[in-house]
């Protein structure tokens, strides 16, 4: 290889990239349980913390643009999970809310994380270790977020 840079082992983007995905799919057996997908999940993480949020807000809590957001936010409301209504101070603002099944799927979904922990120790993999990489990522996040 005439160019040591592009080997794919000297990419950090990769490892990143490859972990990302390896997790992700690692929450599915968990989730399937519930009938959403990771990205729903996490919309409704977004929802369970602070309910009735603009979609814009919640696309820029997850780091995605709005026209990721809305599609995803209108299958959810198809499958009963939120509903979307007109901001009554801000008709260009749609407004998502948790129905009530959506609220429910809080309890089901609050076994996840636990399971999570679980699975990565019987991996071998020491929940501290992803603890200790929560303060670097947050900061590459920081300023990645910020370009």
């Amino acid at each position: 290889m005439t160019y040591e840079q592009l080997k794919l082992d000297n990419q950090v983007c990769f490892r990143l990239y490859s972990v990302s995905r390896l997790i992700t799919q690692s929450y599915q057996p968990w989730l399937s349980k519930l009938g959403i997908t990771y990205t729903q999940y996490i919309v409704m993480m977004v929802l369970w913390e602070q309910d009735h949020q603009p979609v814009n807000d919640i696309a820029k809590r997850l780091l995605l643009e709005t026209n990721t957001v809305t599609p995803l936010i209108q299958r959810m409301e198809a499958e009963g999970l939120v509903r979307r209504e007109k901001d009554k101070a801000d008709a260009r603002k749609t407004i998502v809310s948790l129905t009530p099944k959506g609220q429910e799927l809080e309890e089901q979904a609050a076994e996840v994380p636990s399971c999570m922990t679980q699975m990565f120790a019987e991996e071998g993999l020491d929940a501290e270790v992803f603890n200790q990489m929560i303060p670097s990522l947050d900061e590459i996040i920081c300023k990645m977020a910020k370009k």
